[in-house]
């Protein structure tokens, strides 16, 4: 019943049901809305390109800073995540844009006020005293690396301030009506990802970039992340007709490491490796220093 379901999915697609063109053009599209560890923007189109070629909605259950979803601009789509002042940011993005140039200026003036390191911690301060999509906002284009990184004992954000300039309020400013334009047909929520997950109907796709086990601990979530509870959703979709693809765990240390994973038998029907590079995360753990040592490369596992 299962590969009938399946086989008949091509049935379903419609021509305007594709995706807008990935990229605009020849050139990649890296304009970045957010900085956050592990986007996946610059990995996007080889990602994009062991989707299906058509489907229906667009489902990415764990947004973050939505790297695949900006290359894909899909038509129609459901962006969600379970972090609340995340969601906020990409709410307002649709709901009011110039308040989104808006709450980023006003946090950026207070560089040259202040000096950046006072200025980051201001708002860090605000931010733990208050989740708020408007300090995070902030927080995560001026934190080292993009490494949003919460204490396991109060969850207070602990990122430190980085070493770069955070982007300027005009070149900001660009970027939200950019982004903007690319997520007309995006409906942005705040769900858990099996709830997300459940409301996709045969022929959608989701594509899922889960906390990854071997590195992300320290992340928004993580600690309360259970990647079981995400097989079984996938299990639950692929039963329904649902095409899911999953970014997961795969090698580190150039390749000499394979990160024990266990995946269901039958899961999945393909798996790709997807080449990221050195560890960010990595080398925030280990001070600055600089890993070649420390390529990564992702597992993509395909229902499909």
């Amino acid at each position: 019943m299962l590969d009938t379901a399946l086989h008949r999915q091509s049935e379903l697609f419609r021509l305007e049901d594709a995706p807008l063109p990935t990229s605009g053009g020849s050139r990649p599209f890296r304009t970045q809305l957010l900085k956050w560890v592990g986007n996946k923007q610059k990995q996007a189109d080889a990602i994009i390109g062991c989707f299906p070629k058509r489907f229906g909605t667009y489902f990415e259950p764990f947004l973050g800073s939505g790297g695949v979803l900006g290359v894909l601009a899909p038509r129609r789509a459901v962006a969600s995540d379970t972090f609340a002042p995340l969601v906020e940011i990409w709410q307002t993005l649709h709901s009011d844009k110039a308040a989104l140039k808006q709450q980023y200026a006003e946090r950026h003036a207070l560089i040259a006020q202040l000096g950046k390191k006072n200025a980051y911690e201001r708002v860090l301060a605000s931010y733990n005293t208050r989740p708020n999509g408007a300090d995070l906002l902030f927080l995560c284009r001026a934190c080292y690396g993009g490494v949003v990184r919460f204490r396991k004992n109060d969850g207070f954000m602990s990122t430190p301030v980085g070493a770069h300039n955070p982007v300027p309020p005009e070149s900001f400013a660009e970027r939200v009506d950019i982004w903007y334009a690319r997520t007309q047909g995006v409906r942005f929520l705040h769900l858990d990802f099996a709830e997300a997950m459940h409301q996709a109907q045969r022929g959608d796709l989701i594509y899922c970039d889960p906390p990854y086990a071997d590195s992300q601990a320290i992340l928004y979530g993580a600690q309360a992340f259970s990647l079981q509870r995400l097989f079984d959703s996938i299990m639950d979709c692929k039963t329904r007709g649902v095409y899911v693809a999953l970014s997961i765990d795969g090698t580190k240390y150039s390749g000499r490491k394979i990160c024990d994973i266990s995946i269901p038998e039958g899961l999945f029907e393909r798996e790709v490796f997807v080449n990221v590079g050195r560890s960010m995360l990595k080398r925030f753990q280990m001070d600055g220093l600089s890993l070649e040592a420390h390529e990564v490369r992702d597992r993509l596992l395909l229902t499909f």
